[in-house]
């Protein structure tokens, strides 16, 4: 796990950055081990040698850090798809490139860790902050493909960006959403170049 981010709007207390990390390392850990939901600050609390009133000053609640460890999770999908996108110049190929890799990244994060899934996919039923915000990065990076693709016109532009858009991420989103994902992952080999190869055939002017 990389480098735990800071999440300002999860601090609690005097603002310590290298035991915030130090406790969202500890719990990463804890939590591959035991599972989220089985997991209380307690339980953490005596795995790190903190008690449970010190974690308190760095993180509001369990959920607290369980976002910061979600947003991590995010953080390395995103930036695969991104890396994978920004290697190609044709937009069909970068949206080809972008659902590839944030399905084999989803895939390889969420499922090869099952322990960790736990915290992916109560973040996505309930709903949490980083997974908004994840979506929403995710959405603006696919609009911005189509607005490239309709540049080079290799994309018709016929219909609002916004709606395209938001068209092609409801078609994809079983696969780059963990908590439908694993409902979706018979098809997830192939499903990439499926769904590419349907959406570019509606994209063509």
């Amino acid at each position: 796990m990389s480098k735990a981010t800071t999440n300002p709007g999860s601090a609690r207390g005097p603002v310590d950055h290298e035991v915030r990390d130090q406790i969202v390392v500890a719990a990463t850990e804890h939590f591959r081990l035991y599972g989220y939901e089985k997991t209380t600050v307690s339980d953490l609390a005596k795995a790190i040698g903190f008690s449970k009133a010190y974690i308190y000053k760095f993180f509001e609640s369990k959920q607290a850090i369980g976002e910061l460890i979600c947003a991590n999770c995010l953080h390395e999908i995103e930036t695969d798809v991104r890396a994978a996108v920004d290697g190609v110049d044709r937009p069909p190929e970068k949206l080809r490139r972008m659902l590839k890799t944030g399905v084999e990244s989803s895939v390889r994060l969420f499922f090869e860790d099952r322990k960790l899934y736990d915290i992916a996919a109560s973040a996505a039923t309930e709903h949490w902050e980083a997974v908004r915000s994840y979506e929403g990065r995710v959405k603006a990076m696919l609009q911005d493909i189509l607005r490239q693709g309709r540049e080079t016109e290799e994309f018709e532009r016929k219909t609002p960006l916004d709606e395209t858009a938001t068209a092609i991420y409801l078609v994809i989103r079983p696969y780059l959403n963990p908590l439908l994902l694993q409902h979706s992952f018979d098809s997830a080999d192939d499903a990439p170049a499926q769904l590419s190869n349907l959406v570019l055939r509606s994209l063509s002017p």
